[in-house]
């Protein structure tokens, strides 16, 4: 099903390239998931899940032999100012929104992660890092899910009513909008430049997942060590007697216990997912483009793969997706996601600006 929604979707992106091919692959995706209920059954599930997460990984792989090693060392330079700043503004603006709206906890933690680095590979990381509840996880997904499918369909348009150059607006995009896929949709349908930039800008940003979720790792340690520290001491009675020897026993234990969880939380991290493989693919792809072992006659095919590959992710991901999941989010969560996603999007546009790469 994915791969007939693409090739539908892939010649109808070149009829109108100012869409694109993957955001027509998400909306052929959706539209059938609406049309035809047994579409979105737990019996396909598998295989969307294969097209959205593999074959989109591959496909940045592919994409990573059209560019030089030079050309990622320079672009993902020159965009730091605007990444850090964006990613400064995500993380500040959860955590101030997140408390005027009484969104609090891990699901306010999630949302920031997400907007400000990666989506959901970022909401998988911290999620990993923090032991989140699942309910918590579900409205993050749900939430970025939401913001990324705006984004692809309005930052084509919105970049060329305001006049955006390719570099300007990969950069934008880059910086500006959270999941991979979304931010590969919305580049390539701008132009082929525009995507190469936002995609070397986006993988750029995707390291600093790196430095976040250590950090939540140790910050989750950091508040079990307290928890269990407090848990160890024993209770008093008002007259200040202790209380009975059993009940001290197991305080002490459930500390104990608590100092295990957090021992096997930092154990069971999976620590290969803060620098997934996909990103040493492209790596070692534009390393092989750079020795000149990609002739340039077999770059338009690659092209066309890579395209190809991610219209069959976004076409999954438009099968995939129930109303019902973007309803559970609920309106608060869902507001936080909306004020963050303006936010970076603003502030990416201005730092640009400030620093003459607009």
């Amino acid at each position: 099903m994915v791969l007939v929604l693409a090739a539908v979707a892939v010649p109808l992106g070149r009829l109108v390239p100012v869409v694109g091919g993957p955001v027509f692959g998400i909306l052929l995706g959706v539209l059938a998931g609406v049309a035809l209920p047994v579409l979105r059954s737990e019996r396909m599930r598998p295989g969307y899940d294969f097209a959205s997460k593999n074959l989109l990984q591959l496909s940045i792989v592919v994409l990573g032999t059209g560019l030089s090693l030079q050309q990622v060392v320079r672009v993902g330079g020159s965009s730091l100012p605007v990444m850090l700043g964006t990613l400064t503004v995500a993380l500040g603006g959860a955590w101030v929104f997140g408390r005027l709206l009484g969104v609090r906890g891990d699901t306010q933690t999630l949302i920031g992660v997400g907007t400000a680095i990666c989506g959901g590979s970022a909401i998988a990381a911290a999620t990993a890092a923090i032991g989140a509840k699942r309910s918590s996880v579900a409205y993050a997904l749900a939430t970025i899910f939401t913001f990324n499918v705006v984004a692809v369909l309005a930052f084509p348009p919105l970049g060329h009513l305001l006049g955006l150059s390719p570099e300007a607006f990969g950069l934008w995009a880059g910086t500006a909008i959270n999941d991979t896929s979304s931010v590969v949709a919305a580049g390539y349908a701008y132009s082929q430049s525009a995507g190469d930039q936002a995609l070397v800008v986006k993988l750029t940003r995707s390291l600093t997942l790196v430095p976040i979720v250590l950090t939540l790792v140790l910050l989750k340690s950091r508040r079990d060590a307290r928890t269990a520290d407090a848990a160890a001491v024993a209770p008093t009675s008002p007259q200040g007697a202790v209380v009975d020897g059993r009940a001290a026993a197991t305080e002490v234990e459930g500390a104990g216990a608590a100092v295990g969880a957090a021992g096997a939380q930092r154990r069971t991290l999976p620590w290969r997912k803060l620098v997934p493989l996909f990103l040493v693919g492209f790596i070692a792809a534009a390393g092989l483009r750079s020795a000149g072992l990609v002739p340039d006659s077999w770059q338009s095919g690659l092209s066309l793969t890579g395209t190809f590959l991610i219209t069959c992710a976004l076409a999954a991901i438009g099968l995939s997706l129930r109303p019902a999941e973007l309803r559970a989010a609920g309106l608060r969560p869902l507001l936080l996601g909306a004020i963050l996603w303006v936010a970076v999007a603003t502030t990416s546009l201005l730092l640009q600006l400030l620093t003459n790469t607009l």
